[in-house]
């Protein structure tokens, strides 16, 4: 036996949507109920755990010989949860506490990499495979693997055994076996463009960051959320008392009673409640206020953290691997660690200490918004694990170095080798004077900056409005010249912008191999690759030449699109540009994770261009250390100068 194709179907009490799959195998009464396979790929086999059948010892043996190739599709699932029933079950096979990663391999995954969806179904679909998978199988999942209500069929229990349904139960004995079958024909149809090893690689070391996890602290968690409750609970009651209404949290009626005191709301969205307290006073600014302290959802994810958490107090699989398919760039999962708010209160131990100890009162006398301190606290929750500390290191200013040495804008490479401040220079070259942080010319500094994070992928005047241009106090007559100024002092940057649309349009026309510079552009069996100067490809699949809303050429390809479905899109010289240095970027930060564990240094957790690093306490391991490791750039990018900062600390935050 080479390799062995897996399937399984299992019931938990536990919501698996809300907990992941760690806290999904935990509970006593979590069942394996049916075990479909393929040896390398010959027929399938299903066995019937349920109804009394057993693994054979082969299977068994495979499980754990590193000689054999586990795949499944979302192979994160079959591995996590056959390593918590092995724990159980045959505790003699299992040295550590989870399946070795690097005996997986992810048909999931590899449809990411190749630009397709990543659902088995939509796989199959977009594929066009002649075995599709069971269009049953959500019902026949809620009948057998989910919590039932007590009823006559199933005995009063709470689960569908599969003697409350003989027939269903077979049905969904064949559901099993006709999602091997598919997986088999989407490993067979995607063997034409093998995934790169070092994309394995990457994907191994990403589950075992999923694997260790990262520590919570749970008295945080929960006194958040309990100070949340009770804080509403009276600002709901003050808005009762002002407006005299049942439900003052209710859009429709507050907007009613607004317009009856002269204040008409086309919505209560945070700009507009925002805008109408510049000149709301007496009651209904009071009232606007309350309303604002409402809509902050502060706790959603200390709740999601509650759920997610293991019986050792750590929260798992918080990171998706290839969970941006277009880039390869990891997505945030469950507690969504990518977009936690930002944290800017001076005295953070201080408001963390107080909502520890559960002291409203204090948080109300100290803190504008005790909704919005919770919120801030949120990163804090990630703490170390004993006897450890935390050492996060970020990259700096990732996505302008690239871009810039893609497309050889010496003047700003040799601003970053100087170490000076990018905005600054920007700025200098936009409007032809020497610009300083805290010096002459400062004020040009903020128009330098929004113009560097706006229009670097052929953004113009919607991204730097998009990005706040107006808010930040910069007039609508500004916003054009301030793109003109920008494009005028990057003439290279604009000019990789058409010459990596050119080369696209080249290669899809001619199916011929375009190289630009460190890049590479082909057509092989309907999909348009991009080879990044790492070697990995971008894929966009059936790529075709149509015509954009101004009357030019555009290219579009078929991808998921907004609700999820498989439909065509449109893109063009800058949003390629955008997904090649998203995915440069992507790919230097898996180098430097490979480095920083490949030193023995325990990764717990990494957010967009930023890594936190577990550390023992006394490991002599420093922030400088891990800069210098998240520096050593790899062979592929010579030239390109990487910078990186970070800090120490006790609990997560942003320094």
């Amino acid at each position: 036996m080479r390799q062995i194709s897996i399937d399984i179907e299992t019931f938990s009490p536990a919501p698996l949507a809300k907990t992941g799959v760690y806290p999904y195998a935990e509970p006593p009464d979590f069942r394996l109920l049916i075990f479909g396979y393929s040896v390398d790929g010959g027929p399938v086999e299903v066995v019937d755990l349920a109804s009394g059948q057993q693994l054979p010892d082969e299977v068994l043996a495979a499980l754990v010989d590193p000689g054999v190739v586990k795949w499944a599709h979302n192979a994160a699932f079959e591995r996590v949860v056959l390593s918590a029933w092995l724990r159980r079950h045959h505790p003699d096979l299992l040295t550590e506490e989870f399946l070795d990663p690097a005996q997986w391999r992810c048909t999931m995954v590899w449809s990411a990499y190749l630009g397709l969806p990543m659902s088995l179904d939509a796989v199959g679909t977009a594929l066009d495979l002649d075995v599709q998978k069971d269009t049953a199988g959500k019902r026949l999942i809620k009948q057998f693997c989910t919590p039932a209500m007590a009823s006559v069929l199933n005995g009063g229990g709470t689960r569908n055994l599969p003697g409350s349904d003989p027939d269903g139960w077979q049905a969904f004995v064949e559901y099993n076996r006709r999602d091997v079958e598919v997986e088999l024909a989407i490993h067979d149809r995607l063997s034409l463009f093998p995934m790169p090893e070092v994309e394995w690689d990457a994907y191994v070391l990403d589950q075992r960051i999923n694997d260790t996890g990262i520590l919570l602290d749970h008295t945080l968690a929960y006194a958040a959320v309990a100070l949340d409750d009770q804080h509403r609970a009276v600002t709901l009651a003050r808005a009762r008392e002002l407006t005299g209404l049942e439900t003052p949290n209710s859009p429709i009626q507050l907007k009613g009673w607004l317009t009856t005191h002269g204040c008409e709301l086309a919505s209560l969205a945070k700009a507009e409640v925002a805008a109408a307290l510049e000149t709301a006073t007496g009651v209904v600014r009071e009232v606007l206020e309350l309303r604002g302290d409402l809509a902050k959802s502060s706790v959603k994810k200390y709740h999601a953290m509650h759920n997610v958490a293991g019986a050792d107090g750590r929260a798992r699989g918080l990171i998706q691997f290839y969970g941006a398919g277009r880039t390869g760039r990891f997505a945030g999962r469950l507690v969504q660690v990518q977009n936690l708010p930002r944290n800017y209160l001076p005295d953070l131990d201080q408001a963390r200490t107080l909502t520890r100890q559960g002291n409203l009162d204090a948080l109300e006398l100290l803190y504008d918004s005790v909704p919005d301190t919770l919120s801030q606290l949120i990163r804090t929750a990630f703490i170390p694990s004993a006897g450890c500390r935390f050492i996060v290191a970020d990259y700096s200013a990732i996505e302008a170095r690239v871009i810039a040495w893609l497309a050889g804008e010496a003047s700003t490479l040799q601003a970053f080798r100087d170490g000076k401040d990018l905005y600054c220079e920007t700025a200098s070259r936009m409007f032809g004077v020497p610009v300083e942080k805290h010096g002459v010319n400062a004020e040009l500094r903020q128009k330098g900056k929004i113009a560097t994070l706006a229009c670097g992928y052929n953004g113009s005047v919607g991204a730097l409005k998009a990005m706040g241009a107006l808010r930040m106090g910069l007039a609508e007559h500004e916003l054009k010249p301030i793109v003109d100024a920008w494009r005028a002092a990057n003439p290279n940057i604009v000019q990789l912008w058409a010459d990596v649309e050119q080369a696209a349009l080249d290669a899809i026309t001619t199916r011929s191999t375009v190289r630009l510079r460190n890049l590479c552009f082909s057509v092989e069996s309907g999909i348009l690759f991009i080879t990044l100067p790492s070697g990995r490809r971008l894929a966009y699949v059936q790529p075709c030449l149509g015509e954009n809303r101004w009357g030019g050429t555009s290219i579009t390809y078929s991808g998921v699109t907004t609700g999820r479905k498989w439909g065509r899109l449109e893109t063009y010289g800058g949003k390629l540009v955008e997904n090649i240095v998203q995915a440069v970027a992507r790919d230097l930060l898996v180098h430097a994770m490979g480095l920083v564990a490949g030193a023995g240094h325990r990764i717990v957790m990494h957010v967009h261009d930023e890594i936190v690093i577990d550390e023992p306490m006394g490991s002599g391991f420093t922030v400088a250390d891990a800069c210098a490791l998240m520096t050593t750039p790899p062979d592929w990018a010579d030239g390109l100068p990487l910078d990186a900062d970070g800090y120490e600390c006790d609990y997560y935050r942003k320094d």
